[in-house]
Formats: structure tokens, sequence, C-alpha cells
């Protein structure tokens, strides 16, 4: 069985762990060994020209144990679980030269590999560390009232069911419902939203948020330990275990690379001996050994995954791992939910239509009379257009069709057009009804009075974003359980062409499934309804999923924020992710391609193949770290703001 990475699960998991004691380079034990070894490796060499000999040689020998500390206690290790990986071939090389008495020799590479092995955790535990930073957006402390009496408690001992009293500038502690008090709160570190959210009773709020001007009250809805922040760090790191395509290519070269790097080494070495000079290919051996060292292939993918999953959770995108990361950036056909996706999900009264004699006023009061007593979806927006609600009287629904009661009296209905007749209005409605809106009559006493059109307002970035990802050259479908005239007016105001309308959520799957076989699809949702076509397509994608527990569990990348811009930024940002993997894949098997020929010709030396292949290491960690930048990135989102704000002014 072998191992092809530098560091096995049992070593990432000690990274992991020790992610809070390595805060800098030099808290990494194999840096300071290291640089140790290299310092006395530099002694060694001077006093080798000033004809000191022995202490040479007996620096280079102190060297070669400080280095060899580092790797070779974890490579006998994982021989007695009959496991071989990189760290056993620079073993059987640093023994070999030993043997051949090239002491200098065995501890520049113990000292290279030493050197490298320890960059390669550093990157990984600051990474890591970005990741984790969210957790420390939890204040230390959190004022509750209980039983009437307020005290600061730690965190960790708020229950379901506190009142959390959060001050004007003060982070939340954790998630719960706004009960008393209206704010703006900042979620720019959780969900990237750059502009603070307005927030007042039964909105519900998340752990970290930073609390405005006004003092708030909340019932407190998750532990500490189970609140957003903790969910997102656990969700991440959970799937960071998932490798993607990339990922297993370089698993799948670099395991076999290693027993036949031996098989290979072992030949030389026989065959040479028996054809020629036993010691001069026994030393070829050698250096062949680590001259096809697959360790730079092994990790060359896993630093690139860990850097940019967590720069991507800084600006509101969670990744579930390598899988998802990859299958971001091959992304080419994206299908998009309307509502709650390209539409804010709060629907509101656009406009009233009313006949002669008879005001808004009129023709919302009735309406919000009815709907005072319904649990009919548009309700929310009727009542939320008027100012105060009357009084109605046996209120019934009429399935599919609308209200039916008594105000002042008088007979009201209130309904589709069709169940009721429009009249006079049905010019009006019919326009209502082409520009997206939802529209409901109300009849007082036998006669239509006016006509109400609720609309789902488009996201003010929708039509900036998708002209963005046309202009990257992705193809965008809408796909919707609206009638087909909403979505079509939906869908031009956004920009997009292809719709797909009347859907039910069976056949939302079914038509993804469809755009599967023409590229790779990503399909963009609430997590909810859509659940079967997130799951359906190459990658699910969330929108707004702080809130959605469905969203976390079913998508493989989510949105944390509302802000549909954050889509185009994800998609660059895994394409660029996706290229540096491929870049180190291919980097480092060319060069294990190069250096065997010339080691088996005896072109280069075991120092000069050690030094060229670790610092080609070093060369794709540091690439791999490069995934992690975010700075060219912001440009996408930023035009996506500008242009989205230009168009709420234009309106």
């Amino acid at each position: 069985m072998s191992d092809a990475c530098c560091a096995d699960q049992t070593t990432a998991g000690a990274v992991e762990d020790d992610d809070d004691d390595v805060t800098s380079i030099w808290g990494v034990s194999e840096i300071r060994a290291g640089l140790v070894a290299g310092t006395l490796l530099l002694a060694a060499f001077l006093l080798g020209l000033g004809g000191q000999d022995g202490w040479a040689l007996a620096l280079n020998i102190v060297a070669l144990v400080v280095g060899a500390a580092t790797f070779v206690p974890e490579t006998l290790k994982k021989l007695s679980r009959r496991r071989i990986g990189v760290g056993t071939l620079m073993t059987i090389a640093a023994i070999g030269a030993v043997i051949l008495g090239q002491f200098a020799e065995a501890a520049t590479l113990a000292f290279l590999y030493s050197l490298s092995e320890g960059l390669e955790e550093y990157s990984l535990a600051k990474t890591r560390r970005g990741l984790r930073a969210l957790l420390s957006l939890v204040p230390e402390s959190a004022t509750v009232r209980r039983h009437g009496v307020e005290q600061v408690i730690d965190p960790a001992g708020l229950a379901v069911g506190d009142t959390m009293l959060v001050k004007p500038g003060e982070r939340l502690a954790t998630d719960g419902t706004i009960s008393a008090g209206r704010t703006t709160l900042d979620v720019s570190a959780i969900t990237g939203e750059s502009i603070p959210v307005e927030a007042g009773p039964g909105t519900p709020v998340y752990a970290g948020s930073i609390n405005g001007t006004g003092a708030l009250e909340i019932e407190v809805t998750t532990t500490s330990e189970n609140n957003s922040l903790a969910r997102i760090v656990h969700i991440v790191e959970a799937e960071q275990t998932r490798k993607g395509t990339t990922q297993r290519l370089a698993d799948r070269v670099a395991k076999p690379l290693v027993p036949a790097i031996m098989i290979v080494a072992t030949l030389i070495a026989v065959i040479g001996a028996l054809l020629g000079d036993p010691g001069l290919w026994i030393e070829r051996a050698l250096v062949v050994l680590v001259a096809a060292s697959p360790c730079a292939l092994a990790i060359s993918v896993p630093v690139s995954v860990v850097s940019a999953i967590g720069a991507a959770s800084r600006f509101g995108v969670l990744i579930k791992g390598g899988a998802a990361l990859e299958t971001l950036g091959a992304i080419r056909m994206i299908a998009l939910d309307k509502t709650g996706t390209l539409t804010a999900n709060a629907p509101s009264v656009v406009e009233v239509a009313t006949i002669t004699g008879r005001s808004r006023e009129d023709v919302l009061a009735l309406a919000a009379a009815l709907e005072a007593r319904s649990e009919h979806p548009l309700a929310r927006a009727i009542l939320a257009a008027v100012d105060t609600v009357g009084d109605a009287a046996d209120v019934q629904a009429v399935p599919g069709a609308g209200l039916t009661g008594t105000v002042q009296g008088r007979p009201v209905r209130l309904g589709r057009p069709g169940w009721l007749t429009a009249g006079d209005l049905a010019d009006q409605v019919q326009r209502m009804q082409a520009a997206g809106a939802t529209t409901v009559l109300v009849e007082d006493d036998g006669k239509v009075i006016g006509a109400i059109a609720v609309r789902d307002e488009l996201r003010p970035e929708a039509p900036a974003v998708i002209a963005e990802l046309h202009r990257q050259g992705y193809t965008v479908t809408m796909l919707t359980g609206d009638n087909t005239a909403t979505a079509h007016a939906v869908a031009a105001q956004a920009g997009i062409t292809d719709v797909h309308a009347e859907l039910r959520p069976e056949d939302k799957s079914t038509l993804v499934a469809a755009l599967r076989t023409t590229a790779p699809t990503a399909m963009v949702g609430d997590g909810v309804n859509d659940a079967p076509a997130l799951a359906t397509a190459d990658l699910g994608i969330a929108m707004g999923a702080m809130g959605s527990d469905v969203a976390l569990e079913t998508a493989d990348v989510a949105l944390m924020g509302a802000d549909l811009g954050a889509l185009t930024q994800a998609l660059a940002h895994a394409r660029r992710a996706r290229r540096i993997m491929l870049q180190n894949v291919g980097l480092s098997l060319t060069l294990i391609a190069i250096l065997i020929p010339l080691a088996v010709a005896g072109v280069l030396g075991l120092a000069a193949v050690v030094l060229i292949h670790e610092l080609a290491e070093v060369v794709v960690i540091a690439n791999g770290v490069r995934a992690g930048r975010t700075t060219n990135l912001h440009t996408t989102r930023t035009v996506t703001h500008a242009s989205s704000a230009q168009q709420a002014m234009a309106r």
C-alpha cells in the first residue's frame, strides 16, 4: 500500500489541530529544523574549504540527523503499517548516500526535504486559519435577560429561547430572531454583502453580524456550537476531504509512481552493478529515487484547493471541497431559478388600477380586509401596502380562485382574472400581466372596482450579473414554476432569452438532466423547492443559504448572502484556481520526466537533483497558495454593483 502525499492523513490532521500554534513561519518545527541543518551545512562547507575535514564531516553528520529527524520517524511508522511514500524514497536515498560515504549530499537532501515539508505545513495551516478566522467573529461575551435579570455570560452558555440583548456596535454571539428593536446590520464579514441590511422584529439574524445604531432584543434560536458560523466551518473542513477530478488524477499518478520508482531504481542498481561499476550505478539509482519523487505532484492540488476554498469563504461563498471547486471552474451552462434567486422573494404591490369614482385607497382597504384573514401568498404584500386593516366577516377561500367576505355589510370578492371579470379594466390587467405581475381583481357589491398588481421584483444587480455571465461565455437559462407570461417578463428584464416556465420540481430536475448532456451545468436556486434540480446538476449552488439548512445540505456551493453578484465572482475564482491546479500537475509531471533521464545518464548528481526537485516543490506550493488571492476578482463584483446602482437610479 502506498501513500504518495508528503503528509498523510495523520499529519494533515495534526496540522489542522495545531493551527492555533502555527502563527508564523517560525512556529513550524520542520522550518526550524531545516534552518538549523542549513546553518550546519554552511559551516561544514566553510570548514572544508579551510582544510578542517574532520570538523566538516562532524557538522555534516549533525546536519543530517537534525534534518532527517523531521521525516524519518514518520516514515518508519508508515512502514510499520505497510505504507510507503515520498518520505520512504528520501529515507532510502539518504541511507544510500551515507553508505557511499556522501555525508554532505545526504545532509543536503535532509535539509531541503525538511524545509519543503515545513513550507507545505505552514501554507496549509495558514489557509485553514483563514477559514477558522470566521469563528473569531463571535464576541467573548453575551448579555442575556433571564427571569427579568440581565447578566453577562460566555456565548457557550446561551440556550435556545434565551433573550439576548445587543447594544449598538456589538457583534451577535449566535443566531436568533429579533423580538424587539430596529437597526441595520453589517454582515459583510459573513455574507460578503457590502451594504448594511435593515432588520426589525421577526428578522432572522446571524452570529458575527455587527449591530448598527439600534438596541435589539433577540430570541436565541441556536447554541453557539451550532450557529451559522460554526456550521459553515464544520461543513467546509469536513468536505475538504472530498477530492476533485484533478486531485484524483494526481493521486492516481502518484500512488503507483512510488513503488514503480523503487522497482526501477532497484533494476538500475542491479543491472548496472552486473554490467559495470556497482558503486556508480547504486549511486545513480539513488539519484533516480530522488529525481522521480512525486511529492510536488501529490501536494500540487491539495494546497490549491485549501487556499481557494478559504479565500472564497472570505467573500461570502461556501465551497464544499475540491470536487465542488473543480466542477465550478469547469461549468459552462447555468440554470437559474426565478423566485428567490433572480428575484428577492419579497412580493410587493407595484400598481393599483381603479374604475372612475374609486380610489387606490378604497381598493387596497377592501383587499386588505379580506387578506388579513387569509394565508394566501399575496396577503403579506397587500397588507404591507395599507396603514390600517379594516374588519371583514364571513371570509372564505375559494380554492384556485380567491376570497369572499362581507365588509360593512356589502359582499366583497377578491380573486384572479377569469374568476372575476375585469370589465373596463381588461386592458390594464393585460398590461400588468405582460409586465410580469400577478394581478388580482377586487369586486365590491357585485362590481369590479380595481385591479392590484403584485410582483416579486427583480434583484437590482441581476441584469448586470446576467450580462457579465454572457460576456464570459456562459449559457444562461431560467427555470421557474411561474406562469409563462410572468416568467418571460422577468427574464426579459434580466436579459435572459432561454426560459422554461410552469415547471414542477421534478420537471426542473428532468430539464437540468437534459442540459447536462450539452455542457457541464450548474443549478442556482434557493435550496428548498429546487432541491431535486440542485442534486441533479453537475453542481448545485444555493442562493442566500445563511438561513437554509436544506441549501447547505443539498448544494455543493452556497452564496451566503443575498447578492447575486457573488456568483460571477465565485465562477471567476474557481476558474482561476482550476488553472493553477492544472499548472501544478503539469509542472510536477514535466519535472519528473526531465530529471529521471538526466539522473540515469549521470548528468545530475544527488545534491543537484535534490536541490532542483525541492526548489520546484517550493514553487508548486507558492503557486498553489496563489489560488487564495482574490484581489483581481473584486473588479467583476464592483462592476456588477456599479451597473446595479446605475439601473436603480434610472428607474
